[in-house]
């Protein structure tokens, strides 16, 4: 993952660069770039590569290194909600594969996903149940179709959730209208709705709601979300929990 960290510092790479850089010929740096593209982590160009921008939400790797310790702060914020026992649904996110982490440690923990990476953190410390549906590699969740799993005992607790944007008038949204219909049956399932998001994604563009306002339970983000978005959740009779930067990330 170097060529990736250095995409993250560059906006592009040169083949013949990253041969002296890292010893090794052309042709097996081509190779290595070939594989990173099939994967939807960089996109290729005449004599290198440059940042993946495609028209989702991008690949996973890639937004699970963006804001990492935001994103670990707000999940540990969250995780204060679950308790030993409880029901509880989690998405495809990057913020709620690292709350799975930080769940690993409760007992008897019943979590419904459409998350793989999530499902996988989880699998040795508690009962997973796969929503069902299509494999969508970039995200690394399950769409389309569920199982009956959702219609089974009772309503789950919790459900947490990563956004493409948050909006007090049209709720939790997400870019992707596939991604929006696996969110919005995973919630119809939980008591509580609750998303999980950096401040990032206040004003970034998305099309399609999976929960309404009036659904939403509770906000977790970081303290660089402003006092009017604040107020304007308040209306909606929303709690926004605003999570202080780690020390890492704190200038």
């Amino acid at each position: 993952m170097e060529i990736l960290r250095l995409l993250d510092s560059e906006s592009r790479v040169a083949v013949a660069d990253l041969s002296v850089r890292f010893g090794t010929s052309p042709v097996t740096t081509r190779k290595d770039l070939e594989s990173l593209e099939r994967r939807r982590l960089l996109r290729r160009v005449r004599g290198g590569a440059i940042g993946y921008e495609g028209s989702d939400e991008g690949a996973f790797e890639l937004r699970l290194r963006h804001r990492a310790e935001t994103k670990r702060a707000i999940a540990r914020a969250a995780a204060g909600l679950v308790h030993d026992g409880d029901a509880i649904a989690l998405d495809c996110s990057t913020t709620c594969y690292f709350l799975a982490e930080i769940l690993r440690e409760r007992q008897g923990l019943v979590v419904v996903t459409n998350g793989l990476r999530a499902a996988e953190v989880l699998s040795d410390s508690a009962t997973v149940i796969l929503t069902g549906g299509t494999l969508r590699r970039s995200s690394w969740s399950l769409i389309g179709d569920f199982t009956d799993s959702l219609s089974r005992g009772g309503p789950l607790l919790h459900g947490f959730f990563g956004v493409r944007s948050v909006s007090p008038v049209h709720g939790l949204l997400e870019l992707s209208a596939e991604e929006a219909a696996a969110k919005r049956k995973l919630a119809a399932a939980c008591r509580d709705v609750y998303a999980l998001f950096d401040s990032s994604k206040i004003s970034t563009f998305a099309l399609h709601a999976f929960a309404r306002a009036d659904r939403v339970t509770g906000l977790f983000t970081d303290s660089q979300v402003n006092d009017e978005t604040v107020a304007a959740w308040d209306g909606t009779g929303v709690t926004t929990h605003r999570i202080a930067p780690s020390a890492e990330e704190q200038p």
